[in-house]
């Protein structure tokens, strides 16, 4: 696998749980980046920490890193070059991925460790 160069985005993310039948908040969209997921279990949103209301079952204080994409559809093990050095580190993750490029999210309290593994790993920060 070749190394990446990443990039932490700005902000602190929530990850949300919405019930399976909910209406897409307008609160979700707030922000640059934001991912929508509806399974036939239940609603999740990544969105800014911020735009959560109250009463919303969520998790904070997630970062956001960002693979320099478009990353092509043949690259192999992408994700798993950032999730091993990360496990191995101690570091819990939630991946995304979108059609250009990866985003792992990793707590804030765990984004100097989760910086030095990856660098560790070869991969590169901007």
């Amino acid at each position: 696998m070749q190394s990446l160069t990443l990039l932490v985005l700005d902000g602190t993310y929530a990850i949300c749980r919405l019930e399976k039948g909910s209406t897409m908040p307008d609160w979700a969209f707030t922000g640059e980046f934001y991912s929508i997921m509806r399974t036939q279990d239940e609603l999740s949103i990544v969105c800014s920490q911020n735009a959560v209301p109250e009463g919303v079952c969520f998790n904070r204080d997630w970062k956001c890193l960002k693979a320099e994409g478009p990353l092509d559809f043949s690259m192999t093990g992408v994700l798993a070059s950032l999730a091993v050095p990360l496990a191995n580190a101690g570091v819990s993750i939630s991946a995304l991925s979108t059609y250009d490029t990866d985003y792992i999210l990793v707590k804030e309290y765990d984004l100097e460790k989760a910086i030095e593994a990856l660098n560790s790993a070869g991969h590169n920060f901007i």
